[in-house]
């Protein structure tokens, strides 16, 4: 089951629907079936306190995934800070909704064993990204 909460915030207006079966599709397209996906959408004050409790970091950050992934379910908590997305999405001249679809599944893809701390690694992970992406308009497009 796949759950978006808020923390501090209100959740975000998208297709929740369609969020969720594109969800399916990517995860299924790695070999996983989804299990419990629990979205925290949150603010920068939230995602700082959890990056400091539990990682130990003194920093912002757009998303912190926690991965409790089994052989064939992803299930994870995944704390995403509104405040950053969209100053994210400013910075890099894109809409907010799409630099959240952006982040969505980004954690999805830490679920499925995708690291992003290289620039080698992180260079897969926006390849990843941008294929999910486009399956996003197919699942827009198919129902």
């Amino acid at each position: 089951m796949i759950q978006f909460v808020g923390e501090n915030v209100e959740v975000p207006t998208l297709d929740y629907t369609r969020v969720r079966a594109w969800i399916n599709k990517v995860s299924a397209g790695y070999g996983f079936g989804v299990g419990d996906i629990h979205y925290i959408f949150c603010d920068d004050a939230r995602i700082l306190e959890v990056n400091r409790q539990f990682l130990g970091h003194d920093y912002y950050t757009d998303i912190i995934t926690f991965d409790y992934t089994t052989p064939s379910r992803l299930n994870g908590d995944i704390y995403i800070s509104l405040d950053t997305v969209r100053s994210n999405a400013e910075q890099v001249g894109v809409s907010f909704e799409d630099e959240l679809h952006r982040i969505l599944i980004h954690g999805i893809l830490h679920l499925t064993g995708q690291a992003d701390k290289t620039p080698e690694t992180k260079a897969v992970m926006t390849e990843k990204e941008n294929k999910a992406l486009a399956i996003l308009l197919l699942v827009a497009v198919s129902q």
